[in-house]
């Protein structure tokens, strides 16, 4: 069963209103988190989210002028290498499930489900929660916290899979978008989120990235899709 909490996400094991990633919990006198991420969404390649305040309008669904603005995306991370203190959060996978919603020029966004690896342990799962409160600082109308899962994990510059309990509760497949040469296209010099940086957004169309779990699946096929790897540390927020 779902655990259902209208919390800050920095703060996952108490209550709070008004869910912020932004009011994260204090943060350790030293931590960094260096992961790599497979993404995708229900917005055309490539997502307008980074560039506008409005996720692409999609039509046939209820709303203005028989179109709905949303963007219901999977984020599949796994950390390359991190700490929080003396927590180590190297290796560990965990995944996202979002959707930002029709406006999110006041940072407001509409929901957000995390779900952990069964191997990740209390403290590991706080500093996780901490550091994303840097890295997706906004307000989410619901955050879930889901019941644990295994999260499968494999890239090369040709394609990704990351699948969430074997794809039964979730399930992302990319692949590489033809260029000029067979390596990927990147598009760098475009912020992730709030992390200071990353190595440049390799485009990977999805075959499906669907959300099977929780009260609102979704499942898309052909719209967006990639890779790319974030750094972050607790030197950068100070």
């Amino acid at each position: 069963m779902l655990a259902v909490y209208c919390i800050t996400l920095g703060l996952l094991l108490s209550g709070a209103s008004n869910s912020s990633l932004a009011q994260g919990a204090k943060p350790a006198a030293d931590w960094s988190l260096n992961a790599t991420v497979i993404g995708a969404c229900s917005c055309p390649m490539f997502c307008q989210c980074y560039f506008n305040t409005k996720p692409a309008a999609h039509a046939g669904h209820e709303g203005h002028d028989g179109v709905e603005h949303f963007c219901r995306a999977n984020l599949a991370h796994k950390i390359n290498k991190g700490h929080y203190g003396a927590v180590n959060l190297d290796s560990l996978k965990f995944w996202l499930a979002e959707d930002l919603g029709e406006d999110f020029s006041q940072m407001n966004r509409d929901w957000l489900e995390i779900t952990f690896e069964p191997a990740a342990t209390k403290q590991q799962r706080e500093a996780i929660t901490a550091i994303l409160s840097h890295i997706y600082p906004a307000k989410w109308k619901s955050f879930t916290v889901a019941d644990d899962s295994a999260v499968s994990w494999q890239a090369n510059k040709d394609r990704a899979e990351a699948r969430l309990a074997g794809g039964t509760k979730g399930e992302i497949v990319l692949n590489r978008y033809p260029g000029m040469t067979d390596s990927p296209i990147i598009i760098t010099n475009l912020k992730y989120f709030s992390a200071p940086r990353n190595d440049g957004f390799i485009l990977m169309p999805n075959e499906v990235e669907a959300y099977r779990a929780g009260s609102k699946p979704f499942e898309f096929k052909g719209t967006n899709g990639f890779m790319i790897t974030i750094d972050i540390s607790s030197s950068d927020v100070k």
